[in-house]
């Protein structure tokens, strides 16, 4: 038979296994190779406190790990103490997290409707169009983007499209509609301030450059054509007039003043444009200060989405004032 352990050591030994904490060290203490009754109370007493999971106090405001069956010594507060003290300052922490968040929020809808305010005073501001009279260059509802920023940097050209300020009496008399909600009007104010509305679109007109200060603009020529400082000019890629109409039906003869512009609807039968006004006060022209930009897209609605043409090559061979 060979050497070995004997089974009931064997059996003793087990407990071994179960209890990592150096229970073993009660074996090794055993003389004799055996175990006596207090020896195993004792292995069983020190595994089944090791084996408890630990609690948490508090003591001197920092949490500290208890174990079941330790003395609690000094001032601390007792676990239950604890379990009662460690929710609320949670919640503080979790409050204090809240505002922080809000305070976040705040600064960066602050520093967004600033940022947007500034973009709408100087570089690009939003319109609509409420009329047919550039049709179908813009048609009614569309939404355009004008550049204010390009035309203070370098002068209006020819076939620019142009929104601008009434010179007077071209719109009529606007009165305020006080049928309006108050509340409304108050939000759409708000919203006209980062350029999400448009509310004063309805005192702005949009028509496109035909004369330059200096220009001499007159229609019409033998071949119903308008001409500019003796040139014809052949509109046909963007005006909208029936087919062998005159350019335009009201006949003028102006030498554009500086400061002003001379501006036609492309749409020239429905446009009360520079022509239909030469009996106000600014005699049909338009003073460059009240020109708000340059339009440039089409916004909305999405199938209608692009960039407009300035049609430079109708008005590339012009000769100067």
């Amino acid at each position: 038979m060979s050497r070995g352990v004997p089974w009931p050591i064997g059996l003793l030994a087990l407990p071994i296994w179960f209890c990592p904490h150096g229970a073993h060290r009660h074996l090794l203490g055993s003389r004799d190779g055996t175990l006596g009754r207090s020896r195993r109370g004792s292995l069983q007493r020190d595994c089944g406190r090791r084996r408890r999971k630990p609690e948490w106090r508090v003591d001197g405001g920092t949490r500290n790990a208890v174990a079941h069956g330790d003395a609690v010594t000094g001032a601390g507060v007792d676990v239950e103490d604890a379990a009662v003290r460690l929710p609320s300052s949670r919640r503080v922490t979790r409050r204090r997290g809240t505002l922080t968040f809000l305070r976040d929020v705040a600064v960066i809808i602050v520093v967004a409707v600033l940022v947007a305010f500034l973009v709408k005073t100087f570089i690009v501001r939003s319109f609509y169009i409420p009329s047919g009279s550039m049709e179908t260059t813009l048609m009614v509802k569309d939404r355009i983007l004008v550049d204010e920023l390009t035309p203070r940097i370098n002068d209006y050209e020819r076939g620019d499209i142009i929104v601008f300020r009434d010179p007077g009496g071209w719109l009529g008399v606007t009165g305020l509609d006080t049928g309006i909600n108050p509340f409304l009007r108050a939000g759409d104010w708000v919203l006209s301030l980062i350029g999400s509305s448009s509310s004063d679109s309805g005192d702005h007109l949009v028509k496109r450059i035909i004369g330059l200060p200096g220009d001499h603009v007159v229609c019409c020529n033998e071949l119903d054509q308008l001409t500019v400082n003796g040139t014809a000019i052949d509109e046909t890629s963007y005006i909208n007039v029936p087919r062998g109409e005159p350019a335009s039906r009201v006949p003028f003869d102006v030498v554009v003043p500086a400061d002003s512009l001379w501006v036609l609807g492309d749409n020239r039968d429905r446009s009360k444009d520079s022509r239909l006004n030469q009996d106000q006060p600014g005699r049909g022209f338009v003073p460059i200060e009240n020109v708000v930009g340059r339009a440039f897209t089409i916004t909305w609605p999405l199938n209608r989405f692009g960039l407009l043409d300035s049609h430079d090559d109708v008005f590339v061979s012009l000769l100067g004032p």
